[in-house]
């Protein structure tokens, strides 16, 4: 596709996309990944974009999807069901929300992400309460009438609940489903002598479409609300709420969608749902994240494709089948006990995969996974392997449970479980394993950084009894280490001095080399800015540490716990004596700061400081950074090309600074 004819490249690729189209949307048999097919439109866009005399109608640039199946009824969608752009980087992400702000200028834009579920999309159409009309996506203009097969799925209510539903309401989403069923699904498969089915997309594609639909009934389909299409008497100004109009209507949204008053939140939303991805009973292919205020994306509008108010964040996933071989448990740094999977070899994302987690042991109740068993393995972005689901129907008769053992099988303590929770922990701070997972930690780079303190090494170190806690770290001696296996007196002083230069990588670091139950690099960052110095975050009490933005209750109370035990208090002292350092590089807040105790909005463009940094340094001076301008504002920072927040401020007679006038008030502090 790298010929020197420009025109017949476009016409190949054309070509190739319709193919893949036809593969993945009729046929349900794709042959390539999403992102290879991504990287193909993205090709095809940029060629045209260099030859638009040579873009055709037929170009699929210029339409959504492909033609529906034939056998079904057409219809055409009220409003267009349009895809959706994608990234699968982070960066991008970013400059999405950035571009986004740009479009509304000096606004404050609510965020809601949601899981993009792997299944088939739906539009659903009531009138006057009654469900008239299912309509699959198709090519994003015509779709197929479903209602027949629609009406068999048990989440999609025959009628609204409620007095007074709209007088139209469609709600678009997507048909899945889950793992679980698919379980059962298979083993009536096999019983009946037929092919098991390979995914859950693949028992939808094939379901939603069937002409009798006592057929689909038996499949065991569900439905997830994630959009809307043309409303009449809808009382939702904003996405989410109308999450919560379409719930009390009997309707069942996306869950764990949450909506943030920033960007930055939902991406860091984004990242925790990744990481919970073995939770769900449903398959995820993506996040999505949409402006929730329906006046703002009126006016963010769409290209011919795809609207502007709307991005997915994707990650490859790969998925292979082998045999777990044994589960065995271990112990993590905070006494938590974890069950590991051990698989036959397998290639998995370009890697050989032969363990993964199995998280908690209701997991491994929920799946039902046993040693022995045939199970699909999972590999989604840089998320470590878990185990999707078990191949009853391949199960070996007679296979046992899992026991889950009653002692730790490092230090044989009577485990315990948390109160409301989901983990079984080792109570026994002292247990060797928890050490050794707290010292590797405490070495990381997201903590104190301490070059060639490997896991053997840090196994040899505590089984010598030479690290029992941090401290013992700064008391290590190269003489001494050198007589260690595998090292020698040049890795021994290089060590030393490795640790020795960690003294000084500051209060953030340090919190989140502690090892506190809740609290990550994040949280550590917040708790050094805010604080400044160890001495005025261990004299916070909980109230002052839950007021905190983005600390609350929960996290406050694990900080102050720990700060306030024997061992936390007994940590901290060795450290400090060890010459740790233990002020925050920002400064942390100052009590009397020239904005202390205010709440202070920036607009427009400032020269010397990006907007991370001028929120910082709001912060460190006492005060609180705030995005939208209210009555409860005390001052505006105002910079060039200020817009509707300076017309408020100055309506409201707010305080206006700009930036010499900053710059003046802040003296040596700017």
């Amino acid at each position: 596709m790298n010929g020197s004819d420009p025109r017949a490249t476009i016409e190949r690729i054309r070509d190739a996309i319709r193919h893949h189209d036809r593969k993945y949307y009729v046929e349900a048999q794709p042959e390539i990944s999403d992102r290879e097919y991504d990287a193909l439109m993205r090709r095809l866009v940029e060629l045209e974009s260099a030859h638009p005399e040579w873009i055709a109608p037929d170009s699929p640039t210029q339409r959504v999807g492909e033609s529906p199946v034939e056998g079904l009824d057409k219809v055409t969608h009220a409003l267009p069901m349009l895809s959706i752009d994608n990234t699968y980087r982070i960066e991008d992400l970013e400059k999405y929300g950035e571009r986004t702000a740009r479009l509304l200028p000096d606004e404050e834009i609510e965020w809601t992400v949601e899981m993009k579920i792997d299944g088939v999309a739906v539009a659903l159409v009531y009138e006057a309460g009654d469900l008239v009309r299912a309509v699959t996506r198709g090519d994003g203009r015509v779709g197929d009438d479903v209602t027949h097969n629609a009406r068999t799925l048990r989440d999609v209510p025959l009628r609204l609940l409620g007095d007074a539903p709209p007088s139209r309401l469609e709600v678009r989403g997507e048909v899945y489903m889950t793992n679980s069923d698919l379980v059962t699904l298979n083993q009536l498969q096999a019983e009946a002598g037929e092919p098991p089915f390979a995914n859950p997309r693949s028992v939808v594609v094939g379901s939603i479409r069937l002409l009798d639909p006592r057929l689909c009934a038996r499949r065991k389909l569900r439905f997830f609300v994630h959009g809307l299409g043309r409303c009449e008497g809808l009382r939702a100004t904003t996405y989410g709420r109308f999450l919560d109009e379409v719930r009390a209507y009997g309707l069942s949204p996306t869950p764990y969608a949450r909506t943030f008053r920033d960007f930055s939140g939902a991406v860091a939303y984004c990242q925790e749902l990744i990481e919970r991805l073995h939770e769900f009973d449903f398959e995820v292919d993506g996040l999505v994240l949409k402006v929730n205020r329906f006046q703002q994306r009126d006016r963010l509008g769409a290209t011919s494709k795809s609207p502007r108010w709307v991005i997915a964040y994707k990650f490859e996933k790969f998925e292979a089948t082998t045999r777990l071989d044994r589960i065995h448990v271990q112990v993590g740094k905070s006494g938590a006990i974890t069950p590991v999977a051990e698989l036959q070899p397998v290639q998995l994302a370009g890697t050989t995969v032969s363990r993964a987690s199995l998280h908690n042991a209701d997991e491994i109740i929920r799946k039902d996974v046993r040693e022995g068993d045939t199970v699909v393995v999972e590999k989604a972005g840089k998320i470590i392997p878990h185990i999707v689901r078990v191949e009853k129907h391949l199960r070996e008769p007679g296979a046992p449970e899992f026991a889950f053992p009653a002692h730790c099988p490092a230090c044989a303590a009577r485990l315990v479980k948390d109160e409301q929770g989901v983990y079984i922990r080792c109570p026994n701070e002292s247990c060797p394993a928890q050490i050794k997972e707290r010292i590797r930690y405490f070495a990381t780079r997201n903590a104190m950084s301490i070059d060639g303190l490997g896991e053997k090494l840090i196994d040899q170190l505590v089984d010598l009894g030479f690290v029992r806690s941090f401290a013992d770290l700064y008391r290590l001696e190269a003489d001494q280490l050198a007589e260690l296996e595998r090292m020698g007196a040049k890795s021994a002083a290089s060590l030393v001095a490795a640790i020795d230069g960690s003294r000084n990588r500051g209060l953030a670091p340090l919190l989140n080399g502690l090892s506190v139950r809740h609290v990550g690099a994040r949280v550590s960052r917040i708790l050094a800015d805010h604080f400044g110095t160890m001495e005025k975050l261990r004299a916070a009490s909980c109230d002052e540490l839950a007021s905190i933005h983005e600390i609350g209750p929960t996290i406050a109370d694990s900080v102050h716990s720990y700060l306030q035990s024997p061992r936390g208090r007994d940590e901290v002292d060795a450290l400090s004596e060890a010459g740790v350092r233990m002020e925050s590089d920002r400064g942390g807040r100052s009590e009397t700061g020239p904005f202390s105790g205010k709440t202070v909005v920036v607009t427009g463009t400032l020269e010397r400081f990006t907007r991370d940094r001028i929120h910082a340094l709001i912060e460190s001076q006492g005060g609180r950074p705030a995005s939208s301008v209210s009555s409860r504002t005390d001052l505006v920072i105002a910079g060039e090309n200020a817009g509707s927040k300076l017309a408020k401020a100055r309506e409201l007679g707010i305080p206006v600074l700009d930036e010499r006038e900053l710059e003046h008030l802040l003296g040596d502090g700017a």
